[in-house]
């Protein structure tokens, strides 16, 4: 008799032979149990797993990207976390290239990809492809910089469907944003809608999870706590002692702004707590927002760690790589 890991590997092999390689993706909205479902999958379906989450992507950001300590990742291969310096510029066209190797390189090992993360711009770009948008100019570049406190502003007047999915502290998508409807003379929402390249070669799965929006809201609202709590202004302070700027682009995120508005006296703690919890709900709702858009997408209703959710998604992975249609 065959043993489950054998059935499987030949599953995979006759999957390679045949038909496009399986692919699964879980979104959601920040804090919904993304990670919890994604190792219940991966390990159910011998997996492993890739982030999707502009943020994890950077070392020594851990409390406030809430990433999966080593130690309860089951063994479970993750790929693309602490792959980045704070100060690192990474784009969605990186991440498109690395993700897409990182993929084919977990095939040829035998096992199953499970994408997962909330960054829902990456997920479009590794599954269809990006635009062909106009090239970087300096020179347009350093006088956006030299204005930051304006950019969200241009950019509502420029593109306002792109100004609601870029939150406005995120300086460099701002910049890239407001250069691309200057330079292309129309709206970067019209050049997203354009045709792009998706990705060859896989069939996928994609399962999102929908909670209830008031229990989500209140989990978001203790999680902000727990993490400065935990020691989140400790690890800015310790990555600023390494040496890096606080104007570096890992520390724009949420959580680590408020972080060094709190260092820097400008909020007290428990305003730099409310303004993380308040933006953190913000994120979430665009992220619901942009990931409805998201063209067949299974729906769980439910958050990552509890059981039925945790069934539903096993089962649904489970079905999906033995029908190879």
């Amino acid at each position: 008799m065959l043993t489950g890991k054998l059935k499987l590997l030949l599953l995979y092999a006759s999957m390679a032979n045949n038909s496009s390689a399986p692919l699964i993706v879980i979104i959601g909205p920040t804090g919904c149990g993304k990670s919890d479902i994604a190792l219940e999958v991966a390990a159910a379906v011998s997996g492993e797993i890739v982030n999707c989450d502009s943020v994890q992507l950077y070392r020594h950001l851990d409390i406030g990207t809430a990433k999966v300590p080593q130690s309860e990742r089951r063994g479970i291969p993750h790929h693309l976390v602490d792959i980045l310096d704070p100060d690192q510029v990474f784009t969605a066209g990186d991440y498109m290239q690395i993700a897409r190797k990182t993929l084919v390189e977990i095939i040829d090992r035998g096992h199953v990809p499970v994408v997962v993360g909330g960054t829902g711009f990456y997920v479009r770009a590794l599954l269809h492809g990006l635009f062909t948008g106009p090239r970087r100019d300096e020179n347009l570049r350093a006088r956006l910089e030299r204005r930051p406190e304006r950019l969200h502003r241009l950019l509502r007047r420029l593109d306002p469907v792109s100004a609601g999915r870029i939150h406005a502290n995120d300086t460099q998508k701002l910049i890239r944003a407001v250069e691309v409807c200057i330079l292309a003379r129309r709206p970067m929402t019209d050049l997203l809608a354009q045709p792009a390249h998706p990705i060859e070669g896989f069939r996928t799965l994609k399962i999102g999870l929908d909670p209830d929006r008031a229990s989500l809201n209140e989990r978001l609202h203790e999680r902000s706590r727990r993490m400065f709590e935990a020691g989140l202004v400790e690890e800015v302070r310790h990555i600023l002692a390494m040496g890096y700027s606080p104007g570096a682009k890992a520390l724009e995120s949420i959580g680590y702004h408020e972080a060094l508005e709190y260092i820097a006296g400008t909020l007290t703690l428990e305003d730099a707590i409310e303004h993380t919890q308040i933006a953190t709900r913000q994120y979430a709702k665009r992220q619901r927002t942009w990931f409805r858009r998201e063209p067949n997408v299974t729906w769980i209703q439910g958050f990552g760690n509890q059981i039925q959710t945790i069934e539903t998604a096993i089962r649904l992975a489970r079905e999906f790589i033995q029908n190879k249609k």
